[in-house]
């Protein structure tokens, strides 16, 4: 449901809902960390409660999209993914009334704070329910995983929020650093428990085949498990590394990161892609680790249970051995390859002038000059492998939207742009939902004044990458 259908009363009544409130009113510290051991409402009473409340829940969040994106599916002509898909194009940030983004450009920082004038779309982007938080995958993953595995990925408190056409294509395709000789090793198909076997014995090493045997093997979840504290309708056997890194990729699944407290303070996080981890050098929500091998740990240890371990203890915690099962995923993720990118030169990662138009060339140009994007993300892999800090708070004053306090985001790698178009939504919390979004944001957050068409020229180079 959207806010066109559901009369002036309904609009009213959402609005106020997912309205801000004043910073008075955040308590930014004294809440209990701690998640409740004994459980004592049965599974069928928190099932009764939770369908009942999803509607309401679900509509308030869709006022808070509705408020800030154009959500029409509107793909960029002769634009598409590795595969095929579409990309969307244009700006789907929407602006106060009144405001443009030139009269952005004009102002300062101070300036925009003060009249209120940044998009709601650049601030952080809460979790389809923030206060409860928790992975969310997208139906088309759902309905392959529950074809294939028969495993139900659906949760019965929560939908996924965003649009399909604003996701990454599916299944995405698989590049291996080893056989760049077969191109996509997909064959089309996304890699289960059920067919990794099939797909990749031959390709593989054993202890590879092995690593990606645990990375597609379902395991306890916070809200995928056994016990009556979960949010599908079955006891679940829990999910996969790659439920959300969709054949090392990502599907665009969203979950909340486990090192913030108090809640309305944690951020929603975008599942990044795996290709390219070999080069990267930190990991995890806050980057704290500072190996695949840190990171492949964690996951199941921490951040599978929102970094609650006597939560995850009592839930079924799967405690991976470092020396063999670790190091087998770790080195199995570390062979995921950035997808072909035909117009960059192999020596320098920057575009062959024989096969690139004007456009691109000039959105290369900006890029490396006036933009000033290489400052972070430089060739041949477009990232510098650090953390920088947009502080963004300087555009805005700190409120709670919908059980989220829109806050400052701190350090925030440096996430290489290769393959890009092919990894929508965008920034660590999806907040910017195309490449043109991202170009906006960018030019007001770090002042470079680009002019449309100048825009638009860097929206046709990243394409390239």
């Amino acid at each position: 449901m959207t806010l066109r259908t559901m009369g002036i009363a309904g609009v009213v009544i959402l609005a106020v809902a997912a309205l801000g409130v004043g910073a008075q009113e955040i308590q930014k510290r004294g809440k209990t960390s701690y998640m409740t051991v004994d459980q004592t409402e049965s599974f069928a009473s928190i099932f009764k409660r939770m369908t009942g409340d999803k509607p309401a829940i679900e509509r308030r969040h869709q006022a808070v999209l509705d408020q800030r994106y154009d959500l029409s599916n509107r793909p960029a002509k002769g634009a598409t993914m590795f595969r095929g898909k579409p990309l969307q194009e244009g700006v789907r940030a929407k602006l106060r009334e009144g405001v443009t983004w030139q009269a952005l450009d004009a102002m300062t920082p101070e300036q925009i704070r003060e009249r209120n004038a940044f998009p709601d779309a650049f601030k952080p982007l809460p979790h389809p329910n923030h206060p409860e938080g928790g992975m969310v995958f997208p139906k088309f993953h759902i309905d392959e995983i529950k074809r294939q595995e028969a495993r139900d990925l659906t949760r019965f408190d929560l939908d996924f929020d965003l649009p399909d056409q604003f996701l990454p294509e599916f299944p995405p395709a698989i590049f291996l650093t080893t056989r760049t000789d077969l191109g996509d090793v997909s064959q089309g198909k996304l890699v289960t428990i059920m067919n990794y076997y099939e797909l990749f014995r031959g390709i593989l090493n054993p202890k590879d085949l092995e690593g990606l045997r645990l990375l597609v093997t379902p395991f306890p979840q916070q809200q995928f498990n056994q016990t009556e504290d979960r949010r599908s309708e079955v006891v679940s056997r829990g999910v996969t590394c790659f439920d959300c890194h969709a054949n090392g990729h990502t599907n665009g699944a969203t979950h909340e990161v486990g090192d913030i407290r108090p809640q309305e303070f944690r951020h929603r996080i975008e599942t990044p892609s795996l290709r390219g981890v070999n080069i990267q050098r930190s990991f995890g929500s806050q980057r704290a680790l500072s190996s695949v091998e840190d990171f492949t740990e964690f996951e199941q240890r921490a951040a599978y249970f929102d970094g609650d371990d006597v939560i995850a203890t009592k839930k079924g915690i799967n405690i991976l051995e470092r020396g063999s099962q670790v190091h087998f995923m770790a080195e199995f993720q570390k062979l995921l390859d950035f997808p072909p990118a035909p117009k960059l030169r192999v020596v320098d990662g920057k575009l062959d002038p024989a096969k690139a138009t004007q456009a691109e060339l000039h959105g290369q140009e900006l890029f490396f000059g006036k933009g000033q994007c290489a400052t972070c993300h430089t060739p041949p892999h477009y990232t510098d492998t650090s953390m920088h800090d947009l502080h963004t708070e300087r555009f805005f004053k700190e409120e709670l939207v919908n059980g989220m306090v829109m806050a400052g985001d701190g350090p925030i790698k440096t996430f290489p742009l290769r393959g890009i178009k092919d990894s929508p939504p965008y920034l660590h919390d999806g907040r910017l939902l195309t490449l043109d979004d991202t170009v906006e944001f960018f030019n007001i957050v770090l002042g470079t004044k680009l002019t449309d068409a100048e825009k638009k020229d860097m929206v046709a180079f990243l394409r390239t990458l």
